[in-house]
């Protein structure tokens, strides 16, 4: 086993969905970031706009802690890696701090990986309709589980100064733990949102409140206290190199994969480039909105998900582009799509108005843009076929959430869904596998490995 990893950490949970976890998270990082501290921020869940705004706040990239696409000792590892040398890390929990894949237990929760990473929670309360009942919301969560390292409240609607004061006595005398803050009602301190979510902070620029936040926290949030609690965490012990889910050293760079970068494109998770790279994949990036031709030397092509139904006149348009990845394709070069990858390989995606935008076309079928969300959750799969990504039957977990499908055949399928229910999905024929499904790498390494491994079979 490696030297304990002892960095001083919180994490800012909530009672529900919505009470403004995402705001003090911001806030507190961006404070913490402009005393000079070196933050590393974190986001609970398989999110990817929270994260862009944990990123901008911190000027360090964020990545996600999630209890259920990775085991443990990933976790663990994955917390560790990234975090070493922080003075604090700063991690944004999901959803209610209970709330996770079943009403029985906490798989899944904020609460699970509170527990695993051994990090002092901090709730989240919106009292902006309540004074002294936010008490029996505190005391309700302290008692629910007594083994959780619960060490404040943060209170979100305060009214006034006057309202703060009842709100903080009724909670301190009631639960013994301490009131570290407020935020008060006001707009200027919201988050832009569209229909996934947030609004990506590259995206939001100056819409994004960071400033104001920072400005509000610092009156209104007893940072020096965060930080005490934050020391009081107890050290981790990660695997061993080589043990986990990284080698014990990084292969040499050995194959240039071309990743698909821009405001149409940047829903990766970090830890999916990290292992691309650990196992000798050299990553270069590149615009499907303004670059004419794929990076030179390209021997395998990543496009993840994103925003293209924004975007999808002006990828319509980049035809260069576009005849770039068909030759790609035709040359047998290993391409892996995700989500807005899958749409964007597709033969065209069929906006909200009802305009059809013509789109790669190496994946058969259309894509068309829904009222609502298609499908959302967790899900494990098994590969259909022999491919990019490896065997056929390997196994891997990740997440769907998306605003559109498919139509037409989209024959043979990439993955057979085991988890929630039994259904095929995605697409995969020869090099090319395009999925809705966002796949954690960390969930069965072995994907980074066979990925890296197809393309140097193009060398």
């Amino acid at each position: 086993m490696e030297d304990p990893c002892a960095v001083a950490r919180i994490l800012i949970a909530g009672t529900h969905s919505g009470v403004g976890k995402t705001t003090f998270s911001i806030g507190i990082m961006a404070a913490l970031q402009a005393r000079g501290l070196d933050i590393r921020p974190y986001k609970v869940g398989p999110d990817y706009i929270d994260p862009s705004h944990h990123s901008a706040a911190s000027g360090r990239l964020c990545r996600n802690l999630d209890s259920w696409m990775l085991p443990p000792s990933a976790l663990v590892e994955i917390f560790c890696r990234s975090a070493r040398g922080a003075d604090i890390a700063v991690i944004e929990g999901v959803m209610g701090l209970f709330d996770g894949l079943s009403g029985l237990d906490d798989s899944g929760s904020t609460a699970e990986v509170a527990r695993i990473l051994r990090t002092p929670v901090i709730l989240v309360i919106d009292a902006g309709s309540m004074a002294r009942s936010a008490a029996a919301v505190a005391q309700g969560y302290a008692r629910f589980d007594p083994t959780l390292p619960l060490a404040g409240f943060l209170i979100n609607g305060i009214g006034s100064e006057r309202h703060f004061a009842w709100v903080r006595e009724a909670i301190e005398t009631a639960v013994s733990l301490p009131v570290l803050g407020y935020l008060p009602k006001r707009a200027e301190i919201t988050i832009p949102e569209r229909h996934l979510g947030l609004i990506p902070a590259a995206e939001a620029g100056g819409k994004t409140p960071i400033e104001a936040l920072r400005r509000e926290i610092e009156e209104t949030v007893d940072l020096d206290r965060i930080v005490a609690i934050g020391r009081t965490a107890e050290p981790l012990t990660p695997p061993s190199g080589g043990e986990g889910l990284f080698p014990a050293e990084p292969f040499p760079p050995a194959a240039i994969i071309a990743y698909a970068r821009d405001e149409a494109f940047s829903f990766y998770y970090p830890d999916n480039l990290d292992l691309i790279e650990a196992y000798g994949g050299e990553l270069v990036p590149f615009s499907p909105l303004a670059e004419p031709a794929l990076p030179s030397g390209t021997r395998g092509i990543y496009i993840g998900g994103g925003f293209p139904e924004i975007y999808a006149e002006r990828l319509s348009a980049n035809r260069p582009l576009i005849r770039s990845i068909r030759s790609a394709a035709a040359a047998g070069i290993p391409i892996y799509a995700e989500c807005g990858g899958l749409m964007y390989l597709s033969e065209g995606i069929t906006d909200r108005s009802g305009r059809f935008h013509p789109m790669v076309g190496i994946v058969p079928g259309r894509v068309r843009m829904t009222g609502g969300l298609s499908r959302m959750g967790y899900v494990e799969v098994a590969l259909a076929h022999d491919g990019p990504l490896g065997p056929a039957g390997l196994r891997a977990r990740g997440h769907e959430f998306h605003w559109s499908e498919t139509e037409g055949d989209l024959s043979p399928p990439a993955h057979r869904v085991i988890f929630p229910e039994d259904r095929e999905e995605g697409y995969a024929f020869g090099n090319v596998i395009a999925s809705y499904i966002h796949l954690h790498f960390g969930s069965n390494p072995a994907l980074a490995r066979n990925l890296v491994s197809a393309c140097l079979k193009r060398i």
